[in-house]
């Protein structure tokens, strides 16, 4: 069903009294914003939009007062209400006077509520035709109506958008506590080791350092369920994540005996933006291998894996790998490289001791996490349900 087809049929649900449906090209037409490249624009305080909202300031407007912008290119689709003049580039439409009696504000949220995006016809650059805009109805209530629900959406909006920023920082504040939590334990770069503690090589606590292996085929040969092969997607910081795990057959299992990992290996990515994540592989994860993005250390017994895995996760070893993977010109973390690593060693109980209470605290802290993003995603779906509310006369 085409988006036009879909609105026609929309027309046929029942609007409130006084309220009736019209064609949104008998409301209004669409204009073409105009060229203003960054070198051209002139000091001042007329705010410039592109189809991503405001992206600079010049010191004259093309329109004379509120106006709608609606992402052409690029952003198709994206809806910005200007309350003030302002100068819409090339790569949107805009619209500033209308046909009927109708609210610019509020037309800019029923236009939300159109998602416009749906639209797009451009193959490659994405694009939006207007004259398929147009033949889209849309619910025209009396214009004193049309002015109360935009006075309403915008208290409510402000106070979501309110809420959203609280949302983010209580979510980045949780975010920056395994950080608090590490600088508490580990020694900052400069800093004496507590008494009983040394440096030693990674290499000399460990009994395996390696990669994993990739099946002969790649993604076309995994199956819908058998053997994890754990990718660098499933390795966070301290985490392991389930979501995405691939799975090979036993036969696939059997010719990469050795890239199985064990109850406590530790695994750190050694390629890729994600390099340096660092987690321990679950008890109840075996029979599992690795693919060649992550590399297996598994300690000797004088290391505890979960000790191991949150200091190479602290913030000074993570630039510290970064460093060293640009040493080598950005190629993957060898198994000489993780084996030359300086870590801390403390008495066996004492990292015990230590990982003990750190795993507690990252618990917590990854219930706090999930606590907040879920906080977030309802934050962030309130403005599509208060704008479906609007306008089918619900506010």
């Amino acid at each position: 069903m085409s988006i036009t087809t879909k609105h026609a049929k929309d027309t046929k649900r029942e609007l409130p009294p006084g309220w009736k449906w019209v064609r949104l090209g008998e409301v209004c037409e669409l204009n073409y914003g105009s060229s203003l490249v960054e070198a051209t624009r002139q000091q001042g305080n007329i705010p410039v939009y592109g189809s991503n909202g405001i992206v600079g300031y010049h010191n004259k407007p093309i329109t004379s007062g509120p106006t709608v912008v609606i992402g052409r290119k690029g952003s198709v689709g994206q809806i910005h209400f200007s309350p003030v003049a302002c100068y819409p580039i090339d790569t949107t439409y805009y619209i500033q006077h209308t046909n009927l009696p109708v609210d610019l504000e509020w037309l800019s949220n029923i236009l939300k509520v159109l998602d416009l995006s749906h639209l797009n016809k451009a193959s490659g650059v994405p694009g939006l035709n207007r004259n398929d805009v147009t033949k889209l109805f849309i619910p025209l209530p009396p214009l004193p109506e049309q002015q109360r629900i935009a006075a309403i959406l915008r208290e409510q909006m402000a106070a979501v958008e309110r809420a959203r920023k609280a949302a983010e920082e209580r979510l980045e504040a949780v975010k920056s506590l395994p950080a608090a939590f590490l600088r508490q334990v580990f020694p900052q770069p400069g800093q004496p080791l507590p008494p009983g503690w040394k440096w030693v090589r990674l290499g000399d606590c460990t009994v395996k350092i390696g990669s994993g292996l990739t099946p002969l085929g790649g993604q076309a040969t995994y199956v819908s369920a058998g053997i994890p092969l754990i990718r660098s997607q499933n390795v966070h910081m301290n985490r392991f994540a389930y979501e995405g795990l691939a799975f090979i057959t036993g036969e696939q299992d059997e010719s990469m005996s050795e890239s199985r990992v064990q109850p406590g290996d530790v695994l750190l990515n050694i390629t890729g933006a994600s390099i340096g994540r660092v987690c321990v592989v679950p008890d109840e994860l075996t029979p599992a291998n690795v693919n060649q993005h992550v590399s297996i250390i598994r300690s000797n017994g004088s290391l505890d894996p979960w000790f191991l895995s949150v200091f190479l996760s602290t913030p000074a070893f993570q630039k510290h790998i970064l460093d060293t993977q640009a040493g080598a010109t950005r190629q993957a973390l060898t198994k000489s490289l993780i084996g030359s690593f300086q870590v801390p060693l403390p008495p066996l109980p004492e990292q015990q001791r230590i990982a003990a209470i750190l795993r507690q605290q990252m618990a917590a802290v990854e219930r706090a996490r999930k606590a907040a993003e879920e906080e977030l995603e309802t934050i962030n779906a309130l403005p599509a349900a208060l704008l479906r509310r609007a306008f089918a006369g619900e506010l």
